[in-house]
């Protein structure tokens, strides 16, 4: 995604049309496994919104007497890029599946331009209520998540973009009605946050190769309501003040030094403990933007820190 990972920009891809619209780049797509060692299928979630759910299922992990984590994830790209059958986000979700091990479900959002925020807080809402509803009523339910789900373990996790969404979703969530599901916390990756005055490690990355601050800067002029600028709510939740995220479940806050993104992750997560939410942060280690898709290492990590956050909950 950038010169460090070997693979080129794709937000620097992006072409803006004078109409509002823009053209993507081609982004290589991964079909469902109907194979071991994880299985993977496609569920609709919002036919009218063409939204889905791709749910994986580590084989092995998943014994009649073994219930399994269930935890629905949100990919990034901007809120502009990318679905849970792009290539990249399909193998590292297989990968987490494994490593975990958990019932994993990666939920499409609608982009933006086409559908600016809140779309994608709204789809991801809608998938919690899947979830719930899968649970509530066993009998019509996959029979992945009713044969190996443990719907008292729940958590919803986000990368990039998709973990402004997770926090979205753990905000709405406070007002739902879950049951039979519990929401056990919110895990929320080198999350995509916005403002105008840069910090410094958005003044150190403006040439950075995977967010290169052009890049940021287009992506929330097509991600934000019209008429906003990045110091919405959508973006600059510090500025905002969070306080809407009083009272809700633990989450766990990941960046690495080196994002240009790292500054605003740390000031979210310090604002989140303030507000009295248990957050376990992980903001001590280096590297670059979505480090995790493309170096395997960094990928084992995250995951290791997802497995302590999850069994230990």
């Amino acid at each position: 995604m950038g010169s460090d990972s070997g693979i080129p920009n794709p937000f620097l891809q992006i072409v803006e049309h004078p109409d509002g619209t823009i053209t993507r780049p081609f982004v290589p797509q991964s079909p469902p496994n109907p194979n071991p060692p994880v299985l993977s299928k496609d569920l609709p979630l919002n036919p009218s919104h063409g939204t889905y759910l791709r749910l994986y299922l580590p084989v092995a992990a998943a014994s009649p007497d073994r219930k399994l984590p269930v935890l629905l994830f949100f990919h990034g790209g901007g809120f502009v890029l990318f679905s849970p059958s792009d290539a990249t986000y399909h193998a590292s979700c297989e990968a987490m599946a494994a490593s975990l091990p958990a019932l994993v479900i990666s939920a499409s959002y609608r982009l933006a331009p086409e559908t600016r925020l809140p779309g994608a807080y709204d789809d991801a809402a809608e998938a919690i209520l899947w979830v719930q509803s899968q649970a509530a009523n066993p009998a019509s339910a996959d029979p992945w998540l009713s044969a190996h789900g443990d719907f008292s373990k729940f958590f919803v996790m986000g990368s990039s973009s998709g973990g402004n969404i997770a926090y979205h979703a753990g905000l709405q969530a406070k007002s739902m009605d879950l049951c039979p599901i519990h929401l056990s916390g919110v895990i929320i990756n080198q999350p995509y946050f916005g403002g105008i005055e840069r910090t410094e490690s958005e003044a150190a990355g403006e040439e950075d190769p995977v967010v290169p601050m052009r890049s940021n800067d287009m992506l929330w002029r097509l991600t934000l309501p019209i008429g906003s600028d990045r110091d919405h709510e959508f973006a600059n939740l510090v500025k905002a003040g969070l306080d809407e995220a009083v009272g809700m479940v633990r989450c766990m806050v990941l960046g690495l030094k080196g994002d240009p993104l790292f500054d605003r992750q740390k000031l979210f997560a310090e604002a989140l403990e303030k507000k009295g939410v248990e957050v376990v942060k992980k903001l001590d280690d280096t590297g670059f933007h979505a480090m995790e898709l493309f170096v395997p290492p960094k990928a084992e990590a995250l995951f290791n820190e997802v497995r302590e956050f999850v069994y230990g909950a």
